[in-house]
C-alpha cells in the first residue's frame, strides 16, 4: 500500500489571510506542518498544495515537494483529489491539516492504519471529549460512533442528547468524541468523492463529510489520545507561541 500526505495550503483566510507563511518560533506554519509530516512512518511522500505563488514559493525554499493546484477549489479534499490527478501511484492519500504546525505523526500512521482493512473507503481520527467545555464547545464538532467504529453522524451540536440528564452530568455517563480534522481516502474513491454535489446537511453544519455519508459512503475512524492545536486566528497564533515557546 503506497500513501502519500497532502497538506492543503491557501493563503486566502477570512479570519487569518496569509497564516501558513506566519513565522512560529522562527519557522513558517506550513513549514512546521511539513516536517512533522515528514517524520511520518508511513508515508512515502509529502506534498503541499497550493494555489498561491508566495505558498509555492516558499515550499521550494526549504527543499519542500509544492504542487500548484486551482484556485476555484471549495475544500481540502478536492484540492487532494486534483494532486492525486497529477501525482498518481498512490492507493491512499492523506489530508493534513495545514494549520496544526505541531501534529504528532503517529496520528498520521494510526489513520493510515485504517487501510490495512480493505473495505475501508475514508478513514479519520476522534478523541474521547474531556470537558465540558469541550463538549459543549461548536468550534469543536462532535461524531457519534457505530458500534464498528464508523461515523453515524458528525455535529456542532452536543450529540448525542441524553434526554432527563442534566448536560453537567452527561461525561460521567457515556463516552463522547470530538473529530479530528485528519482524514485519509483511497485514491479512487477520493476522485468520486470530489465530484459529488454540495449537500444540505454539509450546508447547515459547515461540515464537509456530511457529503459523504449523505451519499451513502462509511467513514472509519480511529481513537487518538493526542490534543491537536489548529490555528484560526492570530489569537490562536499567539496562544501557541506561548504554549510552545
Amino acid at each position: 500500500m503506497k500513501v502519500i500526505g497532502i497538506i492543503p495550503a491557501r493563503y486566502e483566510s477570512s479570519r487569518f489571510p496569509g497564516k501558513p507563511l506566519v513565522d512560529i518560533g522562527g519557522q513558517t506554519m506550513i513549514q512546521r506542518v511539513y516536517q512533522q509530516a515528514k517524520h511520518a512512518a508511513t508515508l512515502h511522500e509529502v506534498i503541499v498544495a497550493t494555489d498561491d505563488q508566495r505558498i509555492y514559493d516558499h515550499v521550494r525554499s526549504f527543499a519542500g515537494n509544492v504542487v500548484m493546484t486551482k484556485s476555484t477549489h471549495q475544500s481540502g479534499t478536492d484540492r487532494c483529489a486534483e494532486v492525486v490527478q497529477q501525482v498518481q501511484g498512490f492507493d491512499v492519500a492523506i489530508n493534513i491539516q495545514g494549520d496544526e504546525p505541531f501534529i504528532d505523526p503517529q496520528q498520521i500512521d494510526l489513520l493510515v492504519a485504517c487501510f490495512e482493512t480493505p473495505s475501508t473507503e475514508i478513514a479519520t481520527l476522534v478523541r474521547k471529549v474531556a470537558t465540558l467545555e469541550e463538549l459543549t464547545n461548536e468550534n469543536k464538532p462532535k461524531v457519534v460512533l457505530n458500534k464498528k467504529g464508523e461515523a453515524i453522524y458528525f455535529s456542532r451540536q452536543t450529540i448525542p442528547f441524553l434526554r432527563g440528564e442534566r448536560i453537567e452530568n452527561w461525561l460521567s455517563k457515556r463516552p463522547f468524541y470530538n473529530h479530528i480534522g485528519i482524514y485519509g481516502y483511497r485514491t479512487n474513491v477520493l476522485k468520486l468523492l470530489s465530484e459529488l454535489p454540495v449537500s444540505d446537511l454539509e450546508l447547515m453544519e459547515s461540515l464537509e463529510q456530511l457529503r459523504w455519508l449523505d451519499n451513502g459512503y462509511k467513514i472509519q475512524t480511529a481513537l487518538s489520545s493526542h490534543t491537536n492545536d489548529a490555528i484560526d486566528t492570530p489569537e490562536d497564533l499567539k496562544q501557541i507561541i506561548d504554549k510552545y515557546f
